[in-house]
């Protein structure tokens, strides 16, 4: 008889932290998106603009693994005046042999934040300096604090900016930070000034106007824009595309669609039939990365279904060998 396991949001907690395997999983999850026949459909979208409301819904198919999930990924960016959280959701796995469900993964959308901060690690690791030690993250939300978390997996990370149009959110976030990660975390008054100087920028915001200037940006430095996915979200300047020695997307077909690259085509800063490079291309030495320490690189995540057939394998493989979980027979 076919059995199911339920986790929880709690015991996903539990299960897959914000860790090197967490960041080795998805790294090789785009790996297999340059070297594998991976099945991935466009993402399905929802919105509900009165509620500043989307949903997101994505999958994708990664020969050699037995299992491939569907995610089902809100987010209603008014909720925390609700006393709620932005961003909540579930995936399912399911048999690639079968198509049975195998694992309900309740996370409220902790998967999806674990695997799109090991996405930015992979990003950082891959196209910044192997010396970065400044970073300047804009936003103050989950995404903002599990970012630079994230950068400290992979670069020597010993000093951080935190910019957010909220200057008390800011603050308080960058209080929580310093404890959390033991460096000095700095809530900065102007995004130019939280820039200067930084070796890594990342942007984690549901901005639609541009946050991130061309005129900010110094040689050496590597951006991370993981805020725009979808076709209203604009994080940077289109400049900052036309600027920058190395641009690099996660999906290129994706973010002709929803990321900064839509929104740089759009504005004539870059010519629309370029063959930008993917991540994974340059992770599997398809493709090259950042080839000199003065060179500006910029990564453009707009989230894909691999990353979570990836995150949700790793959780079901843990929950399995921890007997974790609630087991029915469907």
């Amino acid at each position: 008889m076919p059995r199911m396991t339920i986790l929880t949001e709690a015991e996903l907690r539990r299960l897959v932290p914000l860790d090197q395997d967490a960041v080795s999983c998805v790294e090789n999850a785009f790996l297999a998106l340059a070297t594998k026949p991976v099945a991935m459909p466009p993402i399905l979208r929802l919105d509900i603009p009165e509620h500043r409301g989307e949903v997101d819904v994505k999958t994708a198919y990664v020969p050699g693994l037995d299992g491939f999930a569907i995610k089902i990924s809100p987010g209603f960016f008014d909720n925390p005046t609700l006393g709620l959280p932005s961003v909540n959701g579930l995936m399912v796995l399911l048999s690639a042999r079968t198509g049975l469900v195998e694992a309900m993964l309740l996370d409220n959308g902790y998967l999806t934040d674990v695997r799109t901060a090991a996405a930015g690690a992979v990003a950082a690791k891959h196209l910044s300096r192997p010396d970065s030690s400044i970073a300047a993250v804009f936003g103050a939300g989950v995404q903002a604090a599990l970012q630079l978390e994230a950068l400290t997996l992979v670069r020597p990370i010993r000093e951080a900016r935190l910019w957010a149009r909220d200057p008390a959110r800011a603050s308080a976030a960058a209080a929580r930070l310093s404890d959390r990660l033991g460096i000095p975390v700095q809530a900065m008054a102007e995004g130019r000034a939280a820039v200067a100087g930084a070796d890594i920028v990342v942007t984690t915001t549901p901005a639609d106007a541009p946050i991130l200037f061309a005129d900010w940006l110094s040689p050496g430095q590597h951006v991370t824009a993981m805020g725009s996915d979808a076709e209203h979200k604009n994080e940077l300047e289109p400049a900052v595309l036309a600027r920058a020695d190395l641009y690099v997307a996660d999906s290129l077909k994706q973010v002709r669609r929803l990321g900064e690259l839509h929104h740089a085509i759009a504005a004539g800063a870059v010519p629309a039939d370029h063959a930008f490079p993917e991540l994974g291309a340059v992770i599997a030495g398809q493709a090259p990365g950042r080839t000199s320490p003065d060179q500006i690189t910029v990564c453009d995540l707009t989230g894909t279904g691999v990353q979570d057939t990836a995150i949700a394998t790793l959780a079901r493989g843990r929950a399995l060998a921890a007997n974790a979980g609630t087991v029915f027979d469907a």
